[in-house]
Formats: C-alpha cells, sequence, structure tokens
C-alpha cells in the first residue's frame, strides 16, 4: 500500500513539474497594445569613394541631389555642366525607432546604394532626415560606413566579389529628433495582445492574472486580446507592467498541422497530428538505357566495310517497397516509423501526405510554404 502511495505521488509531482516547466512568462507570449517599432526611411549621399561610386552618366538622380546640395551653399552650377564624379554614390537609407524612444537618443542605421555604385567601402553619409509613415522626420542620420563586403574587378573584366559591397551599417548612426506618441499611459486598461492567436492561451493569461490579483481584473476579448485593469498614475502603471510580464502561463498547444517547404524540402509534423485507417504503398520504376555500340567486321575478301553497329541495353528496376497499413489514432512516432520503413525521401513523402489527406485519412491542416 506504501508502495503504491508513493507511486502516485511521485506522478503527481512529475505531472506538476512538467506543468511548471512549460510554462512561460507573459512576457514571451504576449505583446502590449501600442507599444511597438517604427519603421524609418529616407534618402541621401554617400561621399568619399575611391571610384566606385554611381556612373552619374546612367543615375542622373545622383547629379540632381549633387546639384540640390551645393545650391544649399550657395554653389550654383551652370546648367550645361555635368560633373563626371565616380566618388558620390546615392543610397536608401533605413532604421528601426524603437518604442518610447526619446530626442537624443542613438540609433542604427541600414545604408543602401539605389543606383550603380559598386562598393560602398570607405564612404561617409552625409546629413539625411529619416521620415516615418506620416511624412515627418524623426530621426537624422549621418556618419562613417561599416561595409562587411568586398568587390575587386580586373582590366580584363574578372572580378571577385565578397559578400555585398554595396550594403554598409552605421552603429549608432542616427539621432532621435521627435517622440513618436504612445497610448501606453492614456487609458485606465492595458491590452495584451497573443503573439501566436489562441482562445486557450488567451484564457489561460486572464485566469492566471485574475488568480493573482483578484477576480475581474482580467478578461479575454478574443484569440489575441487580453484587457487587465491597470492603475492611472504612470510610475505605478510601469511597476504593474514589470509584474505582469513575469507571470507564467502553461500556453495552448496549437492545431494539428503539417508544413512542407517546397523549396527546400523540409517536412515538419505537429505532435497532434493523427491518420485514421488507410492503407498506403511506395514504390518507384527506374528505366535505365545504355549504349553499347559493336563493331561489325567483313569477312575475308568479301569487299565489304567495317561498320559500328549500335546495340541498346534496357534495364527496369522497380523497388519491393510493401504496402503498410495505418490504423485509426496513428500518431506522429508511427508515422515516422512507417514512412522511413518505406525509404520515402522528402519528396516521396510530401506525396504520401497529399495523398492521405485528398482521401480524408490525414487529420491535420497541411501547409506548404
Amino acid at each position: 500500500m506504501k508502495t503504491r502511495i508513493l507511486q502516485l505521488t511521485w506522478l503527481a509531482a512529475l505531472g506538476l513539474w512538467t506543468a511548471a516547466s512549460l510554462a512561460e512568462r507573459i512576457k514571451d507570449l504576449a505583446n502590449i497594445a501600442g507599444v511597438r517599432t517604427n519603421q524609418l526611411v529616407g534618402y541621401g549621399l554617400v561621399v568619399g569613394l575611391n571610384g566606385t561610386g554611381d556612373q552619374t552618366t546612367q543615375t542622373p538622380f545622383t547629379v540632381q541631389s549633387l546639384k540640390t546640395m551645393l545650391g544649399r551653399y550657395g554653389i550654383n552650377l551652370p546648367p550645361n555642366i555635368k560633373p563626371q564624379v565616380k566618388n558620390i554614390a546615392a543610397v536608401s537609407v533605413h532604421a528601426t525607432l524603437p518604442p518610447f524612444a526619446k530626442p537624443g537618443m542613438k540609433i542604427d542605421i541600414t545604408v543602401s546604394s539605389i543606383g550603380n555604385a559598386k562598393s560602398l567601402r570607405g564612404g561617409s553619409l552625409l546629413m539625411t532626415p529619416l521620415k516615418g509613415a506620416d511624412g515627418k522626420v524623426y530621426a537624422m542620420g549621418q556618419g562613417n560606413l561599416v561595409v562587411g563586403g568586398l568587390g575587386v574587378s580586373g582590366s580584363d573584366g574578372s572580378k571577385i566579389t565578397v559578400n555585398i559591397p554595396s550594403v554598409g551599417r552605421i552603429p549608432n548612426g542616427a539621432t532621435v529628433e521627435r517622440v513618436v506618441p504612445s497610448p501606453f499611459a492614456n487609458n485606465n486598461f492595458i491590452v495584451l495582445n497573443i503573439k501566436n492567436p489562441d482562445f486557450t492561451t488567451a484564457n489561460r493569461v486572464a485566469l492566471a492574472i485574475n488568480k493573482l490579483l483578484g477576480p475581474k481584473t482580467a478578461r479575454a476579448i478574443d484569440a489575441v486580446s487580453v484587457k487587465v485593469n491597470s492603475p492611472l498614475d504612470v510610475s505605478k502603471r510601469v511597476a504593474f507592467v514589470s509584474f505582469l510580464e513575469n507571470i507564467k502561463v502553461a500556453p495552448g498547444e496549437s492545431s494539428a498541422k503539417v508544413i512542407i517547404n517546397s523549396r527546400t524540402g523540409t517536412i515538419v509534423i505537429g505532435k497532434h497530428v493523427q491518420v485514421t485507417q488507410a492503407a498506403v504503398t511506395h514504390g518507384s520504376l527506374t528505366v535505365t538505357i545504355s549504349e553499347k555500340p559493336v563493331v561489325s567486321q567483313p569477312a575475308p575478301f568479301s569487299k565489304g566495310k567495317t561498320t559500328v553497329v549500335p546495340r541498346s541495353s534496357i534495364k527496369v528496376t522497380q523497388a519491393k517497397s510493401r504496402m503498410f497499413l495505418f490504423k485509426p489514432g496513428v500518431k506522429l512516432n508511427d508515422i515516422v516509423r512507417a514512412v522511413n520503413r518505406v525509404g520515402a525521401a522528402p519528396g516521396d513523402l510530401v506525396a504520401i501526405l497529399e495523398a492521405l489527406k485528398q482521401a480524408g485519412a490525414l487529420r491535420a491542416e497541411l501547409v506548404v510554404i
């Protein structure tokens, strides 16, 4: 009797440990509505290149940008003058503005050539305004580029390119100039958005919060959003969100899916994939044709000619694959074992899974990416 009690106690403890080990922080499961990054983009000029810039005859916008920049400093070129400079390049500059970014903060920027510049190595980005989707300037970028690529060419047309020399980065290359409005401090509640929409996960998040903070503190709105009452004071709200982020919740398991990457042949079968009763056979037919020409020698004094007579050898090979039976309720391990037994390649496995889906025997969503 004691042994039986110890076994039950051990199993209960194992179950609790397993459930706890599967729990994740709300910080990893959800985002706070309104707390998001913003994309910035701008257009500028990179100067100081060692003859690897744009060919101005083919990229007139580079010359136009150069004239506009010089005009701002009181240098006006005659209309009939077209400067032939190879040490400048027109570039696109983009960056990601983190949430709650304040004026004076530094962010990284990426600089990409939009002309026909061969390399941006050694160049410097001139002051470039970075705008958001609303057309307002949120940051100013400038600095020396760090280019990981390298490209060299010879006079005979041979060249060697390592990585991408027409793209570079400037760490801390832009200064934030404007604050993006955030609704974080405007309401008496916050909304948690589940990263992977799931009704079970949303419900468990609401239950976990209510268990620690009292009933009706949180309620699930749908499979994505959980509305949580929060303090009105901003400083208290920050501490409140910090507490919420560290609450652990066991997320709901995803639905049964089979993911197939048609480009790489990668196949991922979910845990809950099952197959109803079905019989599957897999085989391949290989036909090999080889040519073995034979020399035909005429008899002596027959005045014949030596000729080459074609001779074809045809060989047909068929794989000896047996039919196997899936019983009702077959799970992932049985599927993998059965498919490996017939020696199916990834491409053949795709055909088997598609056939099972068409037959109504595959109880899972078949997703081809």
